[in-house]
């Protein structure tokens, strides 16, 4: 059975195998020195809403009633979503259920109207960098530079109604340092995370 994609959310409690899955791996990999609450802090660091239609969806996978893959998108602006949370169950990997994941949230967001789809893995995830490569995602740094001079690896592919078109956004190039990689990737992350916010008070005024 390969099982089945259901609309889910942060909050519910079939999505706390991937949430807590996620954190252990993040904190495995990349500890937790300099991070307070680990994981846990990036993981809830967006409110629930951000998954919702038309501002994003969080999609599972489940099998005989087990959570076994998901993942979620979110808006920056009209154009862009950034998938986040992409996981498959450690002992089902290598069975195409990522990429059943990604095809997925690449849908439902081209059926909102988005038309770019951005991501980013972290510089001890080779496999998942080889994953977005497979599926067509456009590296959007010097793939022959240390990944630990930008931490954190942006990609793109056109979705939606720019299916199968060129990726246009400039390749960003590696830092001095991998400090200078980390204020980098904070102060990025800063920008996006208004854009988002910014965007869910903009829906939530207009519900009102």
């Amino acid at each position: 059975m390969a099982g089945v994609i259901i609309r889910s959310s942060p909050l519910e409690a079939a999505a706390q195998p991937l949430l807590e899955a996620l954190v252990a791996e993040y904190d495995s990999r990349y500890g937790t020195a300099g991070r307070p609450g680990g994981a846990w802090s990036e993981i809830l660091r967006y409110p629930a809403e951000v998954y919702q239609p038309p501002l994003g969806d969080f999609l599972l996978i489940v099998r005989d009633g087990e959570t076994i893959a998901g993942g979620a998108f979110m808006s920056h602006d009209d154009e862009t979503v950034e998938l986040k949370r992409i996981w498959t169950r450690a002992d089902l990997r290598r069975q195409g259920l990522a990429q059943r994941v990604v095809a997925a949230l690449e849908a439902h967001a081209g059926r909102l109207g988005y038309t770019r789809a951005y991501l980013t893995t972290g510089f001890r995830q080779p496999e998942a960098t080889a994953l977005y490569r497979r599926l067509g995602y456009r590296p959007l740094f010097d793939t022959a530079a240390d990944p630990t001079l930008y931490r954190s690896l942006p990609f793109e592919k056109p979705i939606g109604a720019r299916a199968g078109q060129a990726g246009t956004s400039p390749v960003y190039p590696p830092a001095a340092s991998f400090e200078a990689a980390t204020a980098r990737v904070l102060a990025l992350k800063e920008v996006q995370e208004r854009k988002v916010l910014d965007r869910l008070a903009s829906r939530r005024a207009t519900a009102a």
